[in-house]
């Protein structure tokens, strides 16, 4: 449901744009109230998932989540719209630290990968939404409606879940912030969260916008929904991918799908070319985010849920630049070529990931 309310929310950027009779670097302005708020919502969400169990600041924060997404939908001014994103991108911060601390503590009582199937039901989530939002669109039904009947179902499976929710995943030692020279683990896994986020936030926000004012297509939810369909399924496989090759070389493929599939679309700006392209971009990030939020549990200086939150704040750095940077070009060069951006992110990519497998075996070896 986190993905679907997600997806609910980005898929409906062009009929904002609209809306608001927004141009690109005028929607770039706006997309950086989300990564803005959200970076402030870290430190919040560290201490709480430090503190609490994390099942209470998740719940919490789900349910302020689905109320901020009403608020977006029935928003009448520029203001108003700007502080519903600002509060919505506050609560989904607090919600994703404590929903991957669950995770990550689930993690380590299997011998198998099991992170990345979590990350694809989000994905599915994410899919599902995308699919409501093409029908939606399709049959003329107003944003607001959409939000108050998504948020609604939201509410009651989170009120429905949360019994079932692990309890007592506090950790004793790891949970300050040491400051000084940044640890290198972390800031390697921190600089891969950025380069993903730049990719996937990029795709979440500009995928549609993309396929309507570059492809020319009316359903512009359709690249968006290519690209999360083929996210959400390669996340259920990227576990058992990871036991053939090794994290190592995974890395290297993603980060290469990426680089391909974005080319792909900035050459061949047409409908097939586009939905292929998107596809094997899909593809190409679903393995990054959840590889990286597993190795965070291994670090040897902070728990799990402080590590998470630290590399978190780099894909909030990642999500803060590129979406809004993807505007700007977009207003001087055209949308088109704007999207190279994500290309040099993905090449990028493999020499740093890398460097993270030397960094853990020095690690390992000094312990």
């Amino acid at each position: 449901m986190s993905g679907f309310c997600f997806a609910t929310w980005t898929s409906r950027i062009p009929t904002i744009k609209n809306l608001f009779s927004l141009n690109d670097a005028q929607l770039g302005n706006l997309l950086l109230a989300m990564p803005i708020s959200s970076l402030l919502g870290l430190p919040v969400s560290g201490w709480l998932v430090s503190r609490l169990d994390s099942r209470v600041p998740l719940s919490v924060a789900f349910v302020f989540y689905c109320i901020a997404l009403i608020f977006i939908g029935i928003s009448s001014t520029l203001v108003m719209l700007v502080a519903s994103i600002c509060f919505f991108a506050f609560c989904m911060r607090i919600l994703n630290i404590a929903m991957n601390t669950q995770s990550i503590m689930l993690q380590k009582e299997y011998d198998k990968k099991i992170n990345g199937s979590f990350h694809g039901l989000w994905s599915v989530g994410g899919l599902m939404g995308v699919l409501c939002t093409t029908v939606m669109v399709k049959f003329q039904i107003t944003m607001q409606w959409h939000f108050v009947w998504i948020s609604g179902i939201t509410l009651l499976l989170v009120i429905l879940s949360y019994p079932y929710l692990l309890r007592n995943d506090r950790t004793a030692s790891g949970n300050t912030l040491i400051l000084g020279k940044p640890d290198r683990y972390i800031l390697l896994l921190g600089m891969i969260v950025f380069l993903s986020a730049i990719c996937e936030g990029g795709m979440f926000d500009w995928s549609g916008v993309y396929f309507r004012d570059v492809v020319k297509q009316e359903i512009f939810t359709l690249g968006y929904l290519i690209f999360m369909v083929f996210m959400a399924i390669s996340r259920f496989y990227s576990d058992r991918l990871i036991e053939v090759i090794g994290m190592a070389k995974t890395y290297v493929l993603s980060a290469t799908l990426v680089a391909s599939g974005i080319l792909i679309v900035v050459l061949f700006p047409k409908f097939w070319p586009v939905l292929l392209g998107f596809s094997i971009t899909g593809i190409g990030v679903a393995s990054i985010i959840p590889m990286t939020f597993t190795l965070a549990g291994k670090s040897t200086k902070y728990s799990p849920g402080m590590a998470i939150s630290l590399i978190a704040t780099y894909g909030i750095v990642g999500m803060l630049i590129g979406p809004s940077l993807i505007g700007y070009i977009a207003y001087w060069l055209g949308l088109k070529y704007s999207f190279i951006l994500f290309i040099l992110a993905g090449l990028i990519m493999i020499p740093v990931s890398q460097m993270i497998f030397v960094t853990l075996e020095e690690n390992n070896n000094k312990s």
